[in-house]
């Protein structure tokens, strides 16, 4: 009784230090891209400022599935503590899958921005397309961790380390995901209204 005892606050105050390390950096990144989008807004005034410019329409299709991939986050999540082991692996497959569609999307959306003639550097760029490539090429490296993160996530979950009981690396994973839907919503509108 007193071992279950201890092994419970043991965990309780693992789960805290992980979720608030999880927060610091998150709090970070926000800083970053606070610095990014205030530079973005700041260069506006610039005389080679894109005023005709459009989003390309694959960021409008990625940020429908980024939405989508912290639903499947989530409901996963919700799934492993009823013990659904079975619903949490399509869930996490489904997660990696939209996730991987979002990357895929982002590309397209750069394929479709040098279509139109606008390049992120040398001779032909601008500064306008120059800071939508680093704001969103920062995001996509962020995006990268979370990927990594999720195949480790559905590899416990395959060795069977996630239960009711047990899951703070579903927890962690589906709080770094819920940042970084809001994360890109944040900056695809902040471009959608500011470019």
């Amino acid at each position: 009784m007193e071992m279950t005892l201890k092994t419970n606050e043991e965990q309780v105050r693992k789960s805290k230090s992980a979720k608030l390390i999880l927060l610091f950096a998150m709090v970070s990144m926000t800083m970053m891209f606070a610095g990014l989008t205030s530079a973005f807004v700041v260069s506006k005034s610039r005389a080679d400022w894109l005023k005709n410019f459009e989003l390309p329409s694959a960021f409008y299709w990625s940020t429908a599935v980024i939405i989508a991939c912290s639903v499947t986050f989530h409901l996963a999540k919700k799934a492993i503590q009823k013990d659904n082991r079975s619903a949490v692996t399509g869930l996490l497959l489904g997660t990696l899958a939209l996730g991987v569609l979002f990357v895929v999307l982002q590309f397209k959306g750069f394929g479709q921005i040098v279509a139109e003639g606008y390049y992120f550097t040398g001779e032909g760029s601008s500064i306008t397309t120059t800071f939508l490539y680093v704001v969103t090429v920062t995001h996509l490296l962020h995006l990268a961790g979370g990927l990594i993160s999720l195949l480790i996530i559905i590899y416990n979950h395959f060795k069977q380390k996630y239960n009711s009981t047990q899951t703070l690396g579903i927890e962690l994973g589906a709080m770094y995901w819920h940042f970084l839907d809001l994360l890109w919503v944040y900056l695809f509108l902040f471009l959608y209204f500011f470019k």
